[in-house]
């Protein structure tokens, strides 16, 4: 018999309260609903979940099968990607689509989508495609100002087609059908002709969208355009100071004209970056273990380069190029994934299918219900994430992986603390230890195997322990000769100053002996840096211009 709801969670809640009264006064947990996953291929039992909603943008870009009522819409989703043609304005409205555009680049043989080359396309044809993509969306309807009225949400491009290594690039200066002008340019000067070029032509792209589209209160993205490409296996083999302000990291179709920076005429036009993240290694590969690590790396880093919503597009299925594809991911990866991306600052998540697969294979879809759940029990704590709040991120994801430690994040509202937590490396049924902490406030959990710990703590007052490195301000930014390092207090340990060009590396050095100290740069080419504050405590990092 299926209990009720809401009888169920008062019912656990006020058993725990009885049993525990001293442990649980000041913890909440969201609990686990009992279902049993679908074991039918081609289905996915929405019925078995509450209604429920989220205070943020989940994209179900999932398989429908015989669903007609927009199901995932009452079950943590805001919008659908495939929409059934009785849920159309009934059931659907505009703000709750969702919509891909495949084929930006493709499909017309040109140099874009052959070699991927930015010369020699021919751009009217180009223009003439995305044209009647806008129309086929719009139904033709266009307003008093001659735009297309896009009936949708979220917009996402889908272009893949630049080459991202200096190696690949130069390969192409081997092909004829590249204009000889830029095949007789130097290596340099080639590679840097094709990234302006590059860039321009994604612009030109996007450009064309915006000029002849009313994209009022549309959010429009491009996939895994991002500062920080895909990556899992290198992860750990740059420092985390050198993932966030090592410029050469970066993807260079959202750098700036002048290299020294994020931005540029494409990377302006994008209302929310979107990296992939897909998994490639399934357990008990050790590899599989930094799953939730590079997950929340790839929020992170992202987050550090741009101040633009990261929303990534997550898949239940190894990636293509696994020896574990099309195989789905286990229940417990699914389930983290639906929850810990909020924790490390995800605006939102796409949640993709590749529409072939659906199409050609019958599989058990379980893993969308495991997934579900995730997004059922964070929707216990929906509060949480509206209004003012505050992420606890102790140690970077980057240095997680690393270290393959347990993997924890924090969300603070006022005098309460909601942690997530999980054990990637343990041993199922194994016992993790971890203490989980916020200012004056600490609190040891323990995590059993592989499954997600979700509690709400009350905090009572919590003592505001002031950073050991607040108040830090460099100046005059930019600096000519000399750069002031002022710190409103004597930091209580041994801490570091590091000037670091746009490569990584360090050009001043110096030990912190008073609250101002001075670095000379006078001798230093101009252009940007990055001055890391270190210590045992954790870092920071501020951008610095050197102007002559």
């Amino acid at each position: 018999m299926r209990v009720p709801f809401g009888f169920f969670f008062v019912w656990t809640v006020s058993f725990w309260l009885l049993t525990y009264p001293l442990a649980t006064a000041q913890q909440q947990c969201a609990d686990r609903l009992t279902f049993t996953p679908v074991s039918q291929p081609n289905q996915i039992e929405w019925s078995k979940f509450p209604d429920f909603t989220l205070p943020f943008p989940v994209i179900y870009g999932g398989p429908r099968f015989a669903d007609t009522q927009a199901s995932p819409l009452r079950h943590g989703f805001s919008q659908l990607v495939d929409i059934k043609d009785n849920e159309y304005g009934s059931l659907v409205q505009p703000k709750q689509r969702a919509v891909v555009y495949y084929g930006f680049a493709t499909g017309l043989n040109q140099p874009w989508e052959t070699i991927e080359s930015p010369w020699g396309n021919d751009l009217n044809a180009y223009r003439a495609k995305w044209d009647g993509f806008l129309s086929a969306v719009a139904g033709g309807q266009k307003n008093a100002a001659g735009l297309y009225i896009l009936p949708i949400n979220r917009l996402a491009l889908d272009i893949e087609r630049f080459l991202e290594t200096d190696t690949r690039i130069l390969k192409l200066k081997q092909d004829s059908s590249v204009p000889e002008t830029y095949r007789k340019l130097s290596d340099a000067d080639f590679v840097a002709a094709y990234k302006k070029a590059m860039r321009n032509l994604y612009a030109e792209g996007l450009r064309y969208i915006r000029q002849h589209a009313d994209l009022t209160g549309i959010s429009v993205s491009s996939y895994a355009d991002t500062p920080v490409l895909n990556t899992y296996l290198n992860v750990p083999t740059f420092t985390w100071a050198d993932w966030t302000t090592n410029l050469s990291r970066t993807n260079y179709i959202v750098q700036d004209s002048t290299g020294r920076g994020i931005g540029g005429p494409y990377y302006e036009q994008l209302d929310a970056l979107s990296p992939s993240d897909y998994y490639y290694y399934d357990y008990p590969n050790p590899l599989a273990q930094d799953y939730l690590a590079y997950l929340l790396f790839q929020v992170e880093v992202n987050r550090a380069w741009s101040n633009k919503p990261v929303v990534p597009w997550v898949w239940l299925r190894y990636h293509d190029s696994s020896t574990s594809f099309p195989n789905f991911i286990q229940p417990f990866m699914a389930e983290a994934t639906a929850i810990f991306p909020f924790f490390s600052g995800a605006s939102g998540l796409w949640l993709w299918e590749n529409p072939t697969l659906t199409q050609t294979r019958t599989d058990v879809y379980a893993a969308y219900e495991h997934f579900t759940h995730g997004l059922y029990r964070l929707s216990r704590f929906a509060d949480m994430f509206q209004g003012t709040y505050e992420l606890v991120i102790e140690t970077p994801a980057r240095d997680l992986m690393d270290k393959q430690l347990p993997v924890w994040r924090g969300v603070v509202k006022e005098n309460k603390i909601l942690i997530a937590a999980q054990n990637p490396y343990a041993a199922d049924g194994s016992k993790t230890n971890l203490t989980v902490r916020y200012k004056s406030w600490q609190q040891t959990i323990e995590l059993t195997g592989r499954e997600v710990y979700l509690c709400r703590f009350d905090m009572g007052t919590v003592t505001g322990i002031e950073p050991i490195m607040a108040d830090i301000t460099a100046f005059p930014n930019p600096a000519q000769t000399v750069l002031t390092v002022s710190f409103g207090r004597l930091p209580g340990v041994s801490t570091e100053l590091m000037l670091l060009n746009t490569i990584g590396q360090p050009v001043v050095r110096r030990g912190v002996a008073s609250t101002k100290e001075l670095l000379h740069v006078g001798h230093l080419p101009a252009g940007l840096y990055f001055l890391r504050i270190q210590n045992e405590t954790g870092s920071q990092t501020k951008k610095i211009v050197i102007s002559r």
